[in-house]
């Protein structure tokens, strides 16, 4: 009877559960995890490299010590007369190969290739480095745009809309805004696939951007009350702001960038992230970002409310 029981006994959802991939992980924690295995990988990759090298040079070392050795022998024989001639010495004057110019430089590239592989990873990200360096616009504000729906995001107008908003602040002679939008899919596990999840976690690391328009499901990767200005102190008696954030449902925002009023979701805002320190950044940097993108959320918020 007890083993007709063991047959029938089945496992709770809850044991299942802590079986499968808890895909509610935080993003940030993930791309943590992911980024401290791929820095193990790293360095155990140098690690055999340099390990590779020294047993090299522990092996050349060793027999060039063997040979200096059996030369010294064969020199203080030669000399109290034990013997005539050294056939060490002898054979290794008469065994001397002389090599080509192509050979000598092969001979160089073979016996110093991991120097050469090493240098050559280093060229290639300097390259890359100054290559993004140069290449790279330089805009007067960034808006990052967080949803689960693509319509406000992929807005051709949404980018001149900011533009006007915005202020010459790089001294370029012309007002230029960027906008990112990334993209928070329902499936948790399709912010891995489209690469959207390595996205947010950069931007929202980082201080190039403080002003976020957003939904529902960027609220799920952030702490509001953590990370995010309560705007109704900077804008008291606004009817759109609740809950700190300015909600654009109500608002000629559809008008503005180009889309009908149906197309601007009820749980649509503008909020503002809250300078802190983080992984890329510097909560002193964030505050410099806060500075000078502020009168570009003023513009933006005056001229919707009216």
């Amino acid at each position: 009877m007890k083993d007709k029981d063991k047959e029938n006994k089945t496992v709770s959802p809850a044991d299942d559960k802590d079986d499968r991939l808890d895909i509610k992980k935080s993003v940030f924690e993930v791309n943590k995890e992911l980024r401290i295995q791929r820095q193990k990988e790293e360095e155990a990759q140098q690690e055999e490299i340099r390990r590779r090298i020294a047993e090299r040079e522990k092996k050349r070392q060793e027999e060039y010590d063997r040979r200096i050795l059996e030369e010294k022998k064969e020199l203080m024989r030669l000399k109290q007369g034990i013997i005539e001639e050294s056939e060490e010495i002898h054979e290794e004057t008469e065994g001397k190969v002389k090599l080509s110019l192509w050979k000598k430089i092969g001979n160089f590239f073979y016996h110093n290739k991991w120097w050469f592989g090493i240098a050559a990873v280093f060229a290639i990200i300097v390259v890359v480095l100054a290559h993004s360096l140069l290449t790279r616009t330089n805009p007067d504000v960034v808006v990052l745009v967080i949803s689960g729906d693509g319509t406000v995001g992929n807005s051709t107008k949404l980018k001149e809309y900011i533009d006007d908003m915005s202020e010459d602040f790089n001294d370029n002679g012309k007002t230029e805004a960027s906008v990112y939008f990334i993209h928070r899919p329902d499936n948790a596990a399709g912010g891995y696939s489209n690469g959207s999840d390595t996205s947010l976690t950069t931007q929202l690391n980082s201080a190039e951007s403080v002003i976020v328009i957003g939904d529902s499901k960027f609220l799920e990767s952030v702490n509001p009350e953590m990370e995010l200005l309560d705007l109704s102190e900077l804008f008291p008696d606004n009817i759109n702001i609740r809950s700190g954030r300015f909600y654009l449902k109500n608002t000629n925002f559809a008008e503005r960038i180009g889309l009908e009023k149906s197309d601007i979701s009820h749980d649509l805002f503008i909020a503002v992230r809250k300078p802190q320190d983080l992984l890329y950044t510097s909560k002193e940097e964030m505050k410099k970002t806060l500075e000078k993108d502020l009168p570009v959320l003023e513009k933006i918020i005056n001229d919707l409310s009216e």
